[in-house]
């Protein structure tokens, strides 16, 4: 198995059991080993007192994309610690577009980037997820 066939199979498998993103509205889109893309369009709901886009959907777009790249390997894996910063306001009608990326992994601890942006390119939120694997997978792989 490729390591992108193995990312596919275990971000299947937890988009399967992930009721929370699909609640949200998000979609998963591309994945692969240590990185995984997810959108979500800025419906009325998601709005706070100020018209724009609820900082905590936004971290929820954030940390749902870091969950997929962390949990690529088929290693079941969750957050240490999460740090975001906002940088622009989502709107109403926005496509928000989350793009997580591997910076480190060693034993059962990993960095990761997140970037969100909207469909002009515009950065929104950038996140840093620190990742810790617990006992468990996703799947079950054949071994030889």
């Amino acid at each position: 198995m490729t390591p992108k066939d193995r990312a596919e199979n275990a971000c299947r498998a937890m988009w399967d059991n992930d009721q929370s993103s699909k609640w949200f509205g998000m979609e998963l889109g591309e994945v692969d080993e240590g990185r995984a893309t997810m959108t979500l369009t800025v419906m009325p709901h998601h709005c706070n007192g100020h018209a724009i886009c609820h900082g905590g959907v936004i971290f929820a777009l954030a940390d749902s994309t870091f969950a997929f790249a962390c949990n690529s390997r088929n290693q079941s894996t969750v957050a240490q610690h999460n740090m975001i910063s906002f940088l622009a306001p989502g709107k109403e009608g926005d496509v928000l577009t989350a793009v997580a990326e591997e910076l480190y992994i060693k034993g059962r601890s990993g960095i990761y980037d997140i970037t969100v942006t909207n469909q002009d390119g515009t950065r929104i939120a950038e996140m840093r997820g620190m990742s810790r694997a617990i006992p468990g997978t996703l799947f079950e792989e054949e071994t030889k």
